[in-house]
């Protein structure tokens, strides 16, 4: 893939809802904190980093993928500092972008070294819990906000493969709810059925319960069975990306009907395998011709070597967005945002402006 290009297709404030914290991280950064850790990298430049890091083409398999991390997590994973920088500087890449309002999710066990079992990327153990990792990430998150004048909220995100971790992501949830976490997530291998994993199925019960939204990863390598349990099991509000409930018509009539977000990340879906390589082909295009509720998103930055304007103009080059569908997916993100109703509503007018349409503002 080309590398990415300083001008954009839609150069006006938009909403991003699906984007990874542990993938978006500065390959720079990463050099940085290894060298200041003492720990030994395959890489001793931002280049050769991205290199390691990066997907270039679609993978063979989604572990092929998931191993790109181990590159680089055991450098961030039970550093303070990092943490919090990683954070900060995330919010300051999002607003170069035009970004106005991100939601960002991690899974916090994912970046800790105590209270965490199994203690992830062969760390040894340290003094950094999920709920440390929570406030770093929230103070970085302040940080960035304070600075770039963008507003950033983040998601925690339970992992299928890990129901034990679920109960702790959900309870860091409700302790944060009123302190920039605004939701919980389901990521991983979607063939784990969350039906035979009772924790993954208590700790969304328990978000229900306590008003704490609900985003699901599914559809994206699975059937669309399992967009069909995160709606009906786990009460979703949301679904990351979402592309094969296409292959379920009566499926997608009831969402469609109901209004549902889909998460759709469009050079991710190519370079992980989810979608046709060829984007004429993608879901996006039927999704914009019904008239789909849906954002438009990078998912792993580093990951992918992209930028968010890259997704726009491919989705604008081979998928025939206009400037008014780009206008329209941006509100309805803002309108499917965990935010607080008079914080959305206020977001939702903030982009009636920025779009010159506010005549419409007091009808979002």
């Amino acid at each position: 893939m080309a590398e990415p290009s300083t001008e954009t297709i839609f150069n006006k404030p938009k909403i991003e809802l699906h984007v990874h914290l542990d993938g978006a991280i500065r390959a720079e950064t990463i050099l940085d904190v290894a060298k200041r850790r003492g720990i030994k990298l395959n890489a001793s430049s931002g280049k050769e980093m991205k290199h390691l890091c990066t997907v270039y083409q679609p993978v063979k398999m989604f572990a092929e993928f998931l191993a790109k991390f181990e590159e680089y997590m055991p450098v961030i994973a039970g550093d303070k500092e990092a943490i919090r920088r990683i954070a900060y500087e995330f919010v300051e890449d999002k607003s170069k972008e035009g970004v106005i309002y991100v939601e960002v999710r991690y899974s916090p066990h994912l970046l800790a070294n105590t209270d965490v079992e199994p203690i992830p990327w062969k760390q040894e153990k340290g003094d950094v819990s999920p709920d440390d990792v929570v406030q770093l990430v929230n103070q970085g998150l302040a940080e960035g906000e304070k600075d770039f004048n963008i507003k950033a909220r983040s998601i925690l995100c339970c992992m299928r493969h890990m129901p034990n971790w679920s109960m702790k992501v959900v309870e860091l949830c409700k302790k944060y709810k009123e302190d920039g976490v605004v939701g919980i997530d389901l990521a991983g291998d979607e063939t784990i059925n969350v039906r035979d994993q009772s924790c993954h199925r208590l700790a969304y019960e328990e978000a229900v319960r306590c008003g704490i939204h609900r985003t699901v990863h599914a559809g994206e390598m699975g059937p669309p069975s399992v967009v069909k349990e995160a709606v009906e099991v786990l009460k979703a509000e949301r679904i990351g990306h979402g592309y094969n409930t296409l292959k379920d018509q009566v499926l997608y009539k009831q969402l469609r009907e109901q209004n549902m977000h889909f998460e759709t990340c469009p050079i991710s879906s190519k370079l992980t395998g989810a979608c046709d390589p060829d984007f004429t082909k993608h879901p996006l295009v039927t999704f914009r011709k019904d008239k789909v509720n849906y954002s438009l998103n990078t998912d792993d930055p580093l990951i992918f070597n992209s930028q968010l304007h890259v997704d726009y103009r491919t989705a604008h080059e081979y998928m025939g967005f206009t400037e008014e569908e780009f206008k329209r997916l941006n509100i309805n993100s803002a309108k499917s945002s965990f935010l607080p109703e008079k914080e959305k509503k206020d977001l939702v007018n903030k982009l009636y402006e920025a779009y010159e349409m506010v005549q419409n503002a007091e009808n979002a």
